[in-house]
C-alpha cells in the first residue's frame, strides 16, 4: 500500500510541475503587467516603470527563460512566490486568503457530502415513489439554479426576514463584525456570519452529489451479488447496506475525494456575494490585476489541492474495494 501510494505521489508530483510551468510560461507570455503603470495619469518614468517590473521579476525585457529561472529558484531555495507588479506579497495573500476559503468552504462542503450521500442512497431505495419524485425535483432545480442566482436569492430573502422580525437574524455580508474581540466572540460571530453561505454551499453540493450517489446505488441494488445475499436471507437493510451502498460508494468517495480543490477556488461567486476575500476572489483578481506570480501561485495552489484529492481517492478506494488492495 506503502509503495503504490508513493508511485501515485511520485506520478502527481510530475504532473504538478509540468502544469505549473507551463501555467507560467502562459502567464508570463500573456499578461503584460507594464500596462497598469503606462496607464497612469500623470503617466509614470519609463525607468521608474522598468524598476518596478525588475524587483517583481515579471519585466517583459527580461527573456521569459530567465525570469522563469529566477522564479524557479527562489521557489524552491526560498519559498518565495514573488511579488504583485504593485509590490504585495504572494505568499502573505495566500497564506492569508486559504484559511478565509477553508472556513467559508467546510463546513457547507461537509455536510453537502453527508445529506448528499443520504438523499441518494435514500431515494434510490425508494425508486418512483412520492419521496423520490419530490427530492428528485427538488435536486434538478438546485442544480439548474446558478450559484450566483442561490445565493442572491438567499441573500434577498435573509434581508426581507431580518426587516420583518425587526433584528438581525442573518448576516448577509462579510465574515466577521468589525470591532469583535475575544477567542469566544469571535468564534460566535463568524459562526453567525457563516450561517447563510454554508446554507448556499450545502444546497449546490447535495444537489449534484445526491444525483450521482441515487444512480450508482441503482446500479449496485439490482447487481447480482445484492440478490444473492437477499436469497441467502439476510434482511435488505443489511444488504443495502453492507453490500449495495459499500460498492457504490467507491465512485462517489473518489468524487469527493476530488472536490478538494474546491474547498478553496470553488466558491467564488459565493465569496463575492457575501464578501469574503478568500482565494476564489483572489484567483480572479490575479489575472484582472495582470499579477503574473499571482497567478502561477493559484495554479499551483489548485495543483497542489488537486494532488491531495487524488491521493485521498486513492486511499478510499483501496480502503473500500479489496481488488485494489489485493492488487
Amino acid at each position: 500500500m506503502g509503495k503504490y501510494l508513493l508511485r501515485r505521489l511520485a506520478n502527481y508530483a510530475v504532473l504538478l510541475f509540468v502544469a505549473v510551468t507551463f501555467a507560467y510560461f502562459l502567464a508570463a507570455t500573456q499578461l503584460h503587467p507594464r500596462q497598469l503603470f503606462e496607464m497612469r495619469n500623470p503617466p509614470m518614468d519609463p525607468n521608474s516603470i522598468d524598476n518596478i517590473l525588475y524587483a517583481a521579476n515579471v519585466n517583459d525585457k527580461t527573456p521569459v527563460l530567465q525570469r522563469y529561472v529566477t522564479w524557479l529558484g527562489n521557489v524552491f531555495g526560498h519559498w518565495d512566490w514573488g511579488t504583485s507588479p504593485k509590490g504585495g506579497s504572494v505568499n502573505e495573500e495566500v497564506s492569508r486568503r486559504m484559511w478565509v476559503s477553508l472556513r467559508l468552504m467546510l463546513p457547507g462542503w461537509l455536510l453537502g457530502v453527508v445529506l448528499g450521500v443520504a438523499i441518494g442512497a435514500y431515494t434510490a431505495t425508494k425508486q418512483y415513489k412520492v419521496s423520490d419524485r419530490v427530492a428528485t425535483a427538488f435536486t434538478l432545480f438546485l442544480i439548474a439554479t446558478p450559484s450566483f442566482v442561490l445565493g442572491t436569492v438567499v441573500q434577498i430573502l435573509a434581508i426581507k426576514f431580518n426587516k420583518a422580525v425587526g433584528s438581525t437574524v442573518f448576516y448577509v455580508s462579510q465574515e466577521q463584525t468589525a470591532g469583535t474581540t475575544g477567542f469566544w466572540n469571535l468564534l460566535l460571530d463568524r459562526a453567525h456570519h457563516i450561517i447563510l453561505p454554508t446554507l448556499v454551499l450545502t444546497l449546490l453540493g447535495l444537489s449534484s452529489l445526491s444525483r450521482l450517489q441515487r444512480n450508482l446505488m441503482l446500479d449496485s441494488l439490482g447487481a447480482d451479488y445484492v440478490r444473492t445475499a437477499r436469497a441467502k436471507g439476510l434482511r435488505r437493510s443489511k444488504a443495502v447496506v453492507k453490500h449495495a451502498l459499500r460498492t457504490a460508494l467507491i465512485p462517489t468517495g473518489t468524487y469527493i475525494a476530488f472536490q478538494v480543490s474546491g474547498l478553496f477556488l470553488g466558491a467564488t461567486y459565493t465569496e463575492r456575494i457575501f464578501g469574503y476575500n478568500g482565494m476564489g476572489i483572489y484567483g480572479v483578481s490575479t489575472i484582472s490585476g495582470l499579477d503574473i506570480n499571482g497567478v502561477v501561485a493559484v495554479t499551483a495552489f489548485g495543483g497542489v489541492c488537486y494532488l491531495v484529492g487524488a491521493t485521498l481517492a486513492d486511499i478510499f478506494v483501496a480502503i473500500l474495494d479489496p481488488r485494489v488492495r489485493l492488487s
